[in-house]
């Protein structure tokens, strides 16, 4: 039985819009080898509730959900078939304290040995002993003049902690390995027993760089859980604000990767010109981010007025230097020499951890979630789709230019088009399930809750798309220098937050 039908063949649960299919412990067991003959089958998530073991994976342009019984405590891992599967099973453990058989690796992930409680969502967590906290592990490496590097937390810029264990060969990095979970905030308990509405303030801080994504996800899971239409003038706010993120966060990253390439006017330009985004941003929705504003339900407040010209102002300017950067990016040898060949990603590995955004489509897979799943309002006018074969810093750096003209364009169109009507409708209190897949700037945004019969949650996951690019930086920056670091790592710019959860 091939994956796939092996999962649809479990019992149905009625989440909307993507069903999930309960597994017996047994089922679960053959799903491991059933993936190792599916390669095409990708992992998106993998979660927990107590006693209990849930699975994400796209199957073509559809998401396809499969649960079963953690027995014992136990359940059969899934990374020696999906090695992006074994992060989330780290997190799983330190969270519900379910172990996963046959796991590539269970070191801990988010758990420190610094918490009062072992497996603090489990069904009974445990207190822990108080010992000292145990140094962290790090996989070893054999060879003549290898020496150790370690990095962070604490970082020398204003940035999210993080540490970095390289492994060095002279100049050349043999291993890297990042050790997150420094900003571990408890944000899935944090929504437990609350209504969508009321916990909708934590995946919109899930990672704040992505704060309209996340949010997004998270009310479109919470309206298909209930049943809920979100009027369409919300659902094209939405789609501005998430183009809008997309920009400022291109031009930012643009910068950034030409500043750890020393070469200083870029990211001069592409601050001023994202300062300008984000100020119109604060004009048009309030918050220069955009926080707080996408809400289960539809969008609150409505644009403010003016707000529209504001974003198409600092679209125009955005718009008239963008050919500029650009020839200024490509003629400047020295900065090439940078980044092209530089952190290299095989596309082999971004297939097989389903690599999303830039990251994967810079190595080539072909994902965006606008444009394979066509949620609205993406469905009648879906995006271009930016793709690069280099796998390398320019390749990662020449889709978020490509992405910068297509949000530009797309931003006009909606502001253009924008319906009348209201933008916010009010919430059942009732029971459901509902999952929803949203393409973030950094690539596709997971959100799974369940409602109980009151409409509080009861189990709830959201995943960042940073997940399944941290390990891919660690196989980058391998055969890279040390110097080169910054500029790969700023290339990829995983969220720390994101996945500290």
């Amino acid at each position: 039985m091939t994956a796939t039908a092996l999962i649809r063949a479990g019992l149905p649960q009625g989440a909307r819009p993507h069903e999930r299919h309960l597994l017996t412990a047994e089922e679960w067991s053959r799903l491991p080898a059933a993936l190792a003959a599916a390669p095409d089958l990708a992992l998106l998530a993998l979660w927990a509730e107590p006693g209990m073991v849930h699975a994400a994976f796209l199957d073509g342009a559809a998401v396809l959900l499969a649960s079963a019984p953690a027995e014992g405590g136990r359940y059969a891992a899934l990374s020696p078939a999906r090695p992006g599967a074994i992060r989330f099973e780290r997190m799983i453990r330190d969270l519900w304290g379910l172990g996963a058989e046959g796991a590539v690796d269970l070191r801990p992930w988010l758990d420190h040995g610094r918490w009062p409680m072992a497996g603090p969502l489990s069904a009974n967590p445990l207190p822990t002993p108080g010992a000292e906290p145990p140094q962290p592990e790090f996989l070893p490496v054999e060879g003549e003049g290898v020496h150790q590097i370690p990095v962070g937390p604490i970082h020398a810029g204003v940035i999210e902690p993080g540490h970095f264990r390289f492994h060095v060969q002279g100049e050349v990095v043999v291993r890297l390995e990042a050790r997150l979970g420094y900003t571990h905030k408890g944000t899935l308990s944090l929504m437990l027993g609350k209504s969508p509405r009321a916990a909708a303030a934590f995946p919109a801080r899930l990672s704040g760089d992505s704060t309209v994504a996340h949010a997004w996800a998270f009310a479109a899971a919470a309206e298909a859980a209930l049943g809920v239409e979100v009027p369409l003038r919300a659902v094209a706010l939405r789609a501005a604000m998430a183009e809008l993120e997309r920009i400022h966060n291109h031009l930012n990253d643009w910068g950034f990767v030409c500043n750890d390439a020393a070469f200083a006017f870029p990211h001069a330009r592409c601050g001023f010109l994202r300062e300008g985004v984000l100020r119109a941003c604060q004009a048009a929705f309030g918050h220069r981010l955009m926080m707080d504003r996408v809400l289960p339900g539809g969008v609150a407040p409505d644009i403010a007025p003016g707000g529209a010209e504001a974003i198409l102002a600092a679209l125009a300017d955005v718009d008239t230097e963008l050919p500029a950067l650009v020839r200024i990016y490509e003629s400047h040898a020295s900065l090439q020499d940078r980044v092209v060949g530089t952190g290299f990603l095989d596309p082999a590995h971004a297939h097989a951890f389903a690599a999303g955004g830039y990251v994967g489509r810079g190595s080539g897979r072909g994902f965006d979630a606008r444009i394979a799943l066509g949620y609205a309002p993406y469905g009648l006018d879906p995006p271009l789709l930016a793709l690069e074969q280099g796998g390398d810093v320019d390749a990662r750096v020449r889709v978020r230019i490509a992405e910068l003209r297509s949000s530009v364009a797309l931003v006009r169109r909606l502001l253009a088009t924008l319906p009348e009507g209201e933008t916010l409708v009010p919430l059942p209190a009732a029971a459901g399930e509902g999952t929803a897949l949203v393409e973030g700037f950094r690539g596709d945004c997971l959100a799974w809750l369940r409602l109980d019969g009151g409409g509080l949650i009861r189990g709830a996951f959201l995943r960042d798309p940073s997940w399944l690019h941290w390990p891919l930086l660690e196989a980058a920056v391998e055969g890279n220098i040390v110097a080169d670091f910054p500029l790969i790592n700023k290339s990829f710019n995983g969220s720390y937050s994101g996945v500290d959860l």
